[in-house]
C-alpha cells in the first residue's frame, strides 16, 4: 500500500516528537556506549573511488527531480550570505564563504547518505528520507558531529578575516571594485591570495580526515563521535593517496558547481553525497 504525508501538520507533529524522543539517547550516543570498537578498514584503490562516482550518479539519477527541488535550497543560502556580505562591508568574506561550503558538505550531504542507504537496503525511498534522519537513534553523535563542522567553518571565516586585516588591511573596503584592484593589483593582495589558499587548505584536510566516512557510520551503526572520527582518521592514514584524491574531487566538483551562482550545488553536493555514502560501504567493513 503506498504510504502517504498525511495533512503537514500532523506529518510534522509526527516527526517533532518522534525526534524529541531520542532527546534522552544524546549523551549516550555521542559516546558511543553500544560499540565502542574501531569496525574494519579496507583498502581502496582509484578504481573505488570512480565506482563510488558512478554509483552517486546512479542514486542521483533514480532521485534526480525530488534532489533538485530540495537542493536550490544550498544556491539560495549561499545568494543571501553574499548579499549580507556586500550590506555588512564584509566583501573580503565573500570568497571564503563560498569556499568554506566544502566544510559543510558533510552536513548538508546527511539526507543523501541516508537516501541512499534506504535505496540499498531496499526500502521505498524519496526526498522525504532525508528528514528520516532526525528520527536516527544515533542523532545526538550526528547533531554533534554537525556542529563540530559548522565551528570549523567559523574559524576559517575568523582566520580569512584576519588574513585579509595582516595583507591588505583596510577595512572596511571602501568598495567591490577598490578590494578587486586591491586583491589583483598590490603585492599584499598576491600575500593574501597565498595565505589564505594556504590556510584554506589546512582546513579542508581537517575536515576531510574526520568526516570521510563519520557522517555514513554514525547513520548505520550506534557508534560515538569518537568512534566515528577515529574511524575516519583511519581511513585516510590506510589509504592516503586515495583520500588525497577524493578531496581533491571534492574541492574541484564544488568550485565548478559555485561558479554559476552556485546553481550547480544542486547537481554537484547531491552526487557527491551519494558518492561518499557508497565510498564508505567501500571503505568500512
Amino acid at each position: 500500500m503506498d504510504q502517504t504525508i498525511g495533512n503537514p501538520v500532523s506529518w510534522a507533529v509526527r516527526h517533532i516528537s518522534a525526534s524529541f524522543s531520542h532527546v534522552g539517547d544524546m549523551a549516550r550516543t555521542v559516546s558511543g556506549e553500544e560499540e565502542r570498537e574501531l569496525p574494519i578498514v579496507n583498502s581502496l584503490s582509484l578504481q573505488d573511488l570512480r565506482d563510488a562516482l558512478a554509483q552517486g550518479y546512479d542514486d542521483f539519477k533514480t532521485f534526480r527531480s525530488d534532489l533538485i527541488a530540495v537542493c536550490t535550497l544550498y544556491p539560495i543560502i549561499g545568494i543571501c550570505l553574499a548579499v549580507m556580505a556586500f550590506q555588512g562591508n564584509l566583501v573580503h568574506l565573500i570568497v571564503p564563504l563560498i569556499t568554506g561550503f566544502a566544510l559543510l558538505g558533510p552536513v548538508a550531504s546527511v539526507g543523501m547518505y541516508e537516501m541512499s542507504r534506504r535505496r540499498e537496503a531496499g526500502q521505498e525511498t524519496n526526498w522525504l528520507a532525508i528528514f528520516e534522519v532526525i528520527r536516527s537513534p544515533n542523532i545526538g553523535a550526528i547533531l554533534v558531529l554537525a556542529v563540530m563542522c559548522f565551528a570549523l567553518f567559523a574559524a576559517w571565516l575568523g582566520a580569512a578575516h584576519i588574513i585579509y586585516l595582516m595583507t591588505i588591511g583596510t577595512w572596511p573596503p571602501a568598495s567591490m571594485g577598490s578590494f578587486l584592484a586591491d586583491v589583483f593589483g598590490t603585492p599584499a593582495g598576491s600575500a593574501m591570495m597565498i595565505v589564505g589558499m594556504a590556510v584554506g587548505f589546512v582546513f579542508a584536510l581537517v575536515v576531510l580526515m574526520i568526516s570521510i566516512v563519520s557522517f555514513p557510520l554514525l547513520l548505520e551503526r550506534r557508534v560515538g563521535v569518537p568512534v566515528a572520527i577515529a574511524t575516519s582518521l583511519h581511513v585516510v592514514s590506510e589509504n592516503p593517496v586515495p583520500a588525497m584524491v577524493w578531496g581533491l574531487i571534492v574541492a574541484i566538483s564544488l568550485t565548478i558547481g559555485s561558479i554559476p551562482a552556485l546553481l550547480g550545488l544542486m547537481v554537484v553536493l547531491p552526487i557527491l553525497g551519494h558518492a561518499t555514502w557508497h565510498l564508505y560501504r567501500k571503505a568500512v567493513t
